[in-house]
Formats: structure tokens, sequence, C-alpha cells
């Protein structure tokens, strides 16, 4: 009998829709403020958007990024879209849009 070739599964489970998240410092690139960031392919950004790091839109189509707290204060209302480079350049210059 021939030998199958087999995937290896890990034994985490993947979130919903198979995207992977991540906790990161939040906006303001401070390490007491712990954020869920997790990408958003081309392909499933369907909306118009408004990036608050650089206050333009982000397009339908284009990659990017959702971060909302980590905390149990944080829900699917505090979620925010950026832009990646927006939110990987945080640290180094302030945001430009503030939200209540």
């Amino acid at each position: 009998m021939p030998r199958r070739n087999q995937r290896h599964r890990t034994d985490r489970p993947t979130p919903a829709g198979g995207r992977e998240s991540r906790i990161d410092s939040g906006p303001a690139g401070y390490d007491d403020e712990r954020y869920l960031v997790r990408p958003v392919p081309g392909s499933r950004a369907t909306k118009t958007y408004r990036c608050p790091g650089c206050d333009h839109e982000i397009r339908p189509g284009v990659p990017h990024l959702v971060a909302w707290p980590a905390d149990e204060l944080g829900g699917a209302e505090e979620r925010r879209h950026w832009h990646t480079g927006c939110w990987n350049g945080r640290g180094s210059r302030g945001i430009t849009r503030r939200w209540s």
C-alpha cells in the first residue's frame, strides 16, 4: 500500500474566518495599551473606511488592518480600520483622528 502524504494539523484553533489576530501596543504606541490586530486582505475589503492614522480613506480592495482594545471593555464598536503603514508608524507620529 502506498504511503500518503498528510498535512499535520496544529492544535491551535483558528479564529472565525481563519484569520489570525495578534496583540500589539495601542494606537499611541504605548506598551500599557493592548490591542488585538487582524489583517484584512484586499479580497475581503468591501467597504470604504477612514484611517485614524492619516485621516484618508481606505478604499474597497485595499488590504489593511483592523484594531480594537484587547481588554474586556473593548468590543466590536471599538474596532478601527487602519492602513498597514499607518498602524506600523503609530509610535513615531501622532494620531490624526480621535474618536469618542
